[in-house]
């Protein structure tokens, strides 16, 4: 490699890693962060605009279909010309869109602005496991992985917290601001830390062409899915829109499996998927997000609408997820250097099985510390899993394939957590609507009456049963994959 920002004294030290996962984490933070901030910026932005909140919720709607059809792409891409450069792309346009969404006039530059930011953080996300993977040795693997999930438990503790006070403090275009100091420190610490990676070639030195065919199909397919997940609730899976939506999802995601197998230069190489390990590892990662996905959504609506909590209370009680996310990962990732990832993330998932009984159990009546248990048992097993898988999957991959796997496990935790959602929604509001009662979760409020509570929470009951199905498929699956062998 040579040097882009770093001295040759740094370049060369053997802190480097640290200097280099220390810039990394600064800009997932950043990502990680302004999302969860966002999303308590929606109804002052409502009101701003004098929009219903469906209509709002497309600045953030907007920002994760971006930010998912463009991961594969940015991971692709990332591998050709280099990690560190597109990195650093995605920071300059993360930085200079957040002050264009804030400044915005109007609510379709507003969304404008948060859309093309999503492509900005898909740039940010599909390079940062791949790059704190790489400036680790790989006996250090999962206790790298295990840092990274540090960065995100952190920015997902400090995203509400921090938005929170600023939409109140200073209204719902601070959120958009504040990003931009942050951002600013990131690309100052990538340019001055960060090494030039090394661009992929062909043998006779000529670069490898962009799969554009397969860019177009991936992406599409992904946000025909998701569009698709994200309304289902709404106007019924049996609806023509949604029908047609997953029907043109589906077609699409076959024609870029056709297409990828017969291209000479795939965006994806189907064949890391002959790997045991990485096809069983991948498959017990969609199905973990799509068990766990249900927990930041539906519990924060069962404290505030059945149990009256205020906003700041329902997210003090959700704060032992993340924090024991945040400090189980790296415990975690070391001993899994130690030990192999197999029982480890076998464990994660047996804990997370325990979070969704103990949320089966909820009632109408339940004090905060079933919550919490919950949390922290859910948010202790997010962290265990997640590094230890992930260190299984990647471990066995060569080097200039880091960047399109990581961007592949990324999709994987956005089209999870979409789909989980929205099979989590459909179940509870069947539930009610067969219990008499409107099947929308708009309906429940603290004061719509305990028969309508008392159905919300039949159909959580059976949401949670389902996902803690899903948590113990993924369990099985963590212990029948095995541990890592050679390079794919």
């Amino acid at each position: 490699m040579t040097s882009i920002g770093p001295s040759r004294r740094l370049a060369s030290s053997v802190h480097y890693k640290w200097w280099a996962y220390g810039a990394i984490a600064v800009g997932l933070f950043l990502t990680v962060m302004d999302q969860s901030g966002v999303n308590l910026a929606v109804p002052r932005i409502a009101e701003r605009f004098a929009l219903d909140i469906p209509t709002a919720q497309w600045i953030v709607l907007g920002y994760i279909l971006s930010t998912s059809a463009l991961l594969l792409p940015m991971g692709r891409v990332s591998d050709m010309l280099g990690r560190e450069r597109v990195f650093m792309s995605g920071l300059v346009g993360f930085i200079a869109l957040g002050a264009l969404g804030g400044v915005s006039q109007s609510f379709p530059a507003l969304v404008a602005a948060k859309v093309l930011q999503g492509a900005a953080a898909a740039a940010i996300q599909a390079n940062g496991m791949a790059m704190i993977i790489d400036v680790f040795t790989r006996e250090e693997r999962g206790k790298a992985l295990g840092m990274y999930m540090t960065i995100i438990g952190t920015g997902s503790i400090t995203g509400p917290i921090a938005g929170g006070l600023l939409v109140s403090a200073y209204g719902w275009r601070a959120v958009f601001f504040a990003g931009v100091p942050v951002g600013l420190v990131a690309l100052l610490a990538a340019a001055a830390v960060l090494k030039r990676g090394r661009t992929e070639r062909r043998p006779g030195g000529k670069r490898f062409s962009f799969d554009w065919p397969g860019a177009v199909l991936s992406s599409s397919a992904l946000v025909a899915f998701l569009l698709g997940m994200t309304n289902a609730h709404r106007l019924g899976w049996s609806s023509p829109p949604i029908v047609a939506g997953l029907a043109l999802a589906g077609m699409l995601a076959i024609g870029f499996v056709l297409w990828e197998r017969h291209t000479s230069e795939p965006m994806l190489d189907l064949g890391l998927f002959e790997s045991r390990i990485f096809s069983i590892g991948v498959s017990a990662r969609a199905l973990s997000f799509l068990a766990g996905s249900s927990v930041f959504f539906l519990i924060p609506f069962f404290l505030i609408q059945v149990l009256g909590y205020s906003a700041r209370d329902a997210g003090l009680m959700m704060l032992p997820g993340s924090i024991l996310m945040a400090t189980t990962g790296p415990i975690s990732g070391r001993l899994s250097d130690r030990i192999g990832t197999r029982w480890l993330a076998a464990g994660g998932m047996a804990l997370s099985t325990a979070a969704m009984l103990v949320f089966w159990r909820l009632g109408v009546d339940s004090p905060p510390i079933h919550v919490m248990a919950g949390m922290a048992l859910s948010g202790a097993g997010m962290g265990a899993f997640s590094s230890t898988n992930t260190s299984a999957i990647t471990s066995g991959l060569a080097r200039e394939r880091y960047g399109i796997a990581s961007a592949l496990l990324n999709v994987t935790r956005t089209s999870s957590n979409v789909m989980g959602i929205a099979v989590a929604t459909t179940i509870v509001a069947f539930t009610m609507g067969a219990m008499g009662y409107e099947p929308s979760l708009a309906a429940v409020s603290e004061s719509g009456g305990d028969g309508l509570k008392a159905s919300f929470v039949a159909g959580l009951h059976r949401a949670y049963l389902v996902a803690a199905g899903l948590a113990l498929a993924a369990l099985v699956l963590s212990i029948a994959r095995g541990e890592s062998r050679g390079l794919v």
